[in-house]
């Protein structure tokens, strides 16, 4: 179950993003030999069933967040049709490798790459890279309020797929 840290792929969709952004991380977990699953249902498998610990963060989250104005995560889901997202990320586009997920807000916009790099040789892996690009002061107290559970959250929804086989469930 290991997941390692590494440099974004500069052939992902959002690779434009890196430059400047406020937050930039990669992170890489193998796929099992012969995963034949969809991009969509491989990010439906990191992201669609969060941790316990995970949800309780996110109550947080929406509490603080009613309170400045940001949009809470069922805010989020409900104007959104669920084709059109996973979980509360809402997709910005998708292709046969990858699936890009994210929302502009005024404080910050944000970007979630689920990208499968499926090498001719050696196991095939899953890249979660997020770039966070602030907009002013409340964009960046939000992002260092977040970042050190972000890099908790991305290994562990990483991890628990890979325990289960990036079956969605």
């Amino acid at each position: 179950m290991t997941v390692i840290r590494r440099a974004p792929p500069r052939h992902s969709g959002m690779a434009d993003w890196y430059e400047r952004a406020d937050l930039l991380d990669c992170y890489a977990a193998a796929l099992p030999a012969g995963h034949d699953a969809s991009v969509r249902e491989i990010a439906q498998a990191i992201l669609g069933q969060p941790s316990w610990w995970f949800r309780s963060l996110l109550m947080i989250r929406d509490r603080v967040a009613r309170g400045i104005g940001v949009h809470t995560t069922d805010e989020v889901r409900r104007s959104i049709a669920e084709d059109d997202r996973i979980n509360f990320f809402p997709i910005q586009s998708m292709t046969g490798d990858e699936i890009i997920l994210g929302a502009d807000d005024s404080h910050l916009d944000f970007r979630l790459s689920i990208l499968v790099e499926r090498p001719t040789s050696g196991p095939h892996q899953v890249l979660a890279t997020t770039a966070v690009h602030c907009h002013n002061h409340t964009g960046r107290l939000y992002l260092a309020a977040i970042s050190p559970f972000h890099h908790l959250v991305v290994r562990s929804s990483l991890r628990r797929a890979v325990a289960r086989g990036f079956s969605p469930q």
